[in-house]
């Protein structure tokens, strides 16, 4: 785990995140604020891609609450069967519809802790959801951010939380809205897991990685 690295570096290396990438995206397709929290809580443990392919056509469908309740369980699981844990997850999916129609008149709510409320919605989904919907300076820490965050310094932390808490507190206002994703991109294209594309990072000189590769 890198040191934690210091204001004028930070700020440094997000500048050059924003000129590379001004308006960075997620990369989950969506086509409202209820099928992103559906395309969310599918990816865990699973890839955008993969992901995206599978609700493709099922949001064409079922893009709110009711339709995916009337959907039903058997053809909503026939729909995600390509994703990792997918039983567990259409069942999840069902029943934080029925709580958005029950408890909510069909609209997804915008606090983190009624987000949390849903199955299936943890701490990190919540998060991308209010920064992705609600535009809220929500960190929300997957393997590639704490990946990221340990190995250059700019968010180091023993576990996710630690991870957020040092990405809240270290990077600077004007960059936090768009932080985790610019983290996330980087980690998932350049400071990947066995084979860091160092040579072509554009935060190299600023890394604080001993490791980096030629």
């Amino acid at each position: 785990m890198a040191k934690q690295l210091g204001y004028h570096t930070i700020r440094e290396i997000f500048t050059r995140f924003h000129e590379a990438d001004p308006a960075p995206k997620g990369e989950l397709e969506h086509v409202n604020v209820y099928t992103l929290v559906v395309a969310v809580a599918l990816s865990a443990q699973a890839t955008d891609a993969g992901v995206n392919k599978a609700t493709r056509h099922l949001f064409q469908i079922a893009d709110t609450p009711q339709k995916m309740l009337d959907l039903g369980l058997e053809s909503l699981t026939e729909h995600i069967k390509t994703i990792g844990l997918f039983r567990q997850k259409a069942k999840n999916v069902m029943k934080l519809s029925q709580i958005l129609v029950d408890d909510y008149g069909g609209e997804v709510p915008n606090s983190r802790a009624a987000l949390q409320g849903l199955p299936g919605v943890g701490r990190k989904t919540a998060n991308v959801v209010l920064n992705m919907w609600w535009q809220q300076p929500a960190q929300a820490v997957d393997t590639h951010i704490f990946r990221l965050g340990n190995r250059s310094g700019i968010a180091p932390g023993k576990t996710v939380e630690a991870v957020e808490r040092a990405i809240e507190d270290n990077i600077p206002a004007d960059f936090q809205l768009h932080a985790h994703h610019w983290m996330i991109l980087h980690g998932r294209y350049h400071c990947k897991a066995r084979k860091p594309q160092c040579p072509t990072c554009i935060i190299r000189d600023l890394c604080s990685f001993e490791d980096k590769t030629q």
